[in-house]
């Protein structure tokens, strides 16, 4: 259901009527999504801490509709993708419900139903977003015309940034709001040490690399490395590479 805009979407509004995340609307001025776990939490705050006035971003669907949906309209998109194993061990470890073998079918999916809309979309790859993301940003305006301020990677960016992204967990209104550019830079900042004090509702290490994570992923590499899902491993890496490509 999650690649048919039509039927998605509608419930999507309903499930998610914000601040976060968020389904993109007539307001919306960027689409920041992908496949989940690759990224987009970083490239939503790196994107708005960078911004003098905050941009009303769709993001954090995990649903291809919401790619579909901007390619038909027009709307500057940026489409984030990690490499499967990367991004998949790290779904299961946040979604230990999850079945390998969907899980593997769901990335394919997702990504080959973006690839006739490829031309649509500027691609960011998982560790070129979390490396230089400036320069992903520097191409979106190249291709849609826009003057969205690029993120420069220094330490104190980069701290301010995972700071964020650590209190995500607390839930907070003002910083969902920050994400889908309904609060400012300066709110957030102005309302940080009340945000501090507020109570997780969410492990923290969900959201940023952490050590407890990469040893689980490693747990899990036997499980991924069964012969019988060869041919789904195999069925992801192509759509991984064909995305890339364009």
């Amino acid at each position: 259901m999650s690649g048919y805009p039509a039927v998605y979407l509608p419930w999507a509004r309903l499930k998610y009527p914000g601040p976060s995340p968020q389904v993109i609307s007539s307001q919306t001025g960027l689409v920041i999504d992908g496949y989940t776990r690759s990224a987009t939490t970083f490239a939503v705050h790196a994107f708005q801490l960078s911004q003098e006035q905050p941009v009303r971003l769709a993001h954090h669907l995990h649903a291809s509709a919401q790619l579909l949906t901007a390619a038909r309209r027009g709307v500057p998109a940026l489409a984030l993708i990690r490499e499967p194993r990367g991004a998949i061990l790290s779904q299961l470890i946040r979604e230990p419900k999850k079945e390998l073998r969907d899980a593997l079918a769901a990335y394919s999916r997702f990504y080959i139903r973006l690839l006739p809309y490829r031309g649509s979309f500027v691609v960011g790859e998982f560790k070129e977003v979390t490396h230089d993301f400036g320069a992903v940003i520097r191409r979106l305006n190249a291709h849609f015309g826009t003057s969205f301020a690029e993120f420069v990677h220094t330490e104190t960016n980069m701290r301010e940034c995972f700071d964020l992204i650590k209190l995500r967990g607390t839930g907070s209104p003002t910083l969902l709001g920050f994400e889908s550019g309904t609060v400012s830079r300066d709110q957030l900042r102005r309302e940080l040490p009340a945000l501090a004090r507020r109570p997780m509702l969410d492990a923290e290490e969900a959201w940023i690399p952490s050590g407890n994570r990469e040893r689980a992923k490693a747990a899990l590499d036997e499980q991924w490395r069964r012969p019988s899902l060869a041919r789904l491993r195999d069925r992801a890496a192509q759509a991984y590479q064909e995305f890339l490509a364009g």
